[in-house]
């Protein structure tokens, strides 16, 4: 796995970025517009970075990505699958190259034992060219100890080293 370096791991992905042109969209639920605001936080982000998506209520992940209500029923909000689909819904609404998503369970309620406070999920979503076979969407699953605020922003974080680690 990459390691942040001094640069910031913000403006490593934004010169990958530019290097290969390419763009990223964010979907994010409990990140709350985090990882968007640490990506334009490089000037000249709006060479790569075209939206952030807060989409916290089930909702908002059927309206503005296209989630699945069978998803959101069968496995939660907070599920891999649902990161998958958030990934996807929106690189494909902003046609971008890379969709980047972030769902979870920020505290300091609303855990149970099979997804307990600090349960996140990060999604991401790869767009291919055309007839290459090459595109695809996944999602991994971390646990991250502390308050509401250490949660999120471990959280934000944690995005912006699995895109960089998929891009490689």
């Amino acid at each position: 796995m990459s390691t942040d370096t001094e640069d910031g791991i913000e403006r490593r992905i934004g010169d990958r970025l530019r290097e290969r042109d390419e763009t990223v969209a964010v979907a994010e639920s409990l990140t709350g517009g985090l990882v968007g605001s640490l990506l334009t936080d490089v000037p000249g982000s709006s060479d790569y970075f075209d939206r952030s998506i807060v989409t916290y209520s089930n909702d908002a992940k059927l309206d503005a990505l296209r989630v699945s209500r069978e998803s959101l029923d069968d496995h939660g909000a907070v599920s891999a699958p649902v990161a998958r689909e958030m990934a996807r819904g929106v690189r494909d609404d902003a046609e971008t190259t890379w969709g980047v998503a972030t769902t979870g369970i920020a505290g300091p309620s609303g855990g149970t034992e099979e997804k307990p406070v600090g349960l996140v999920f990060v999604g991401v979503a790869y767009a291919a060219p055309w007839g290459s076979g090459d595109s695809f969407a996944r999602a991994e699953r971390r646990v991250f100890d502390g308050d509401r605020s250490t949660v999120k922003s471990e959280s934000a974080r944690w995005a912006l080293r699995t895109l960089d680690d998929v891009m490689d």
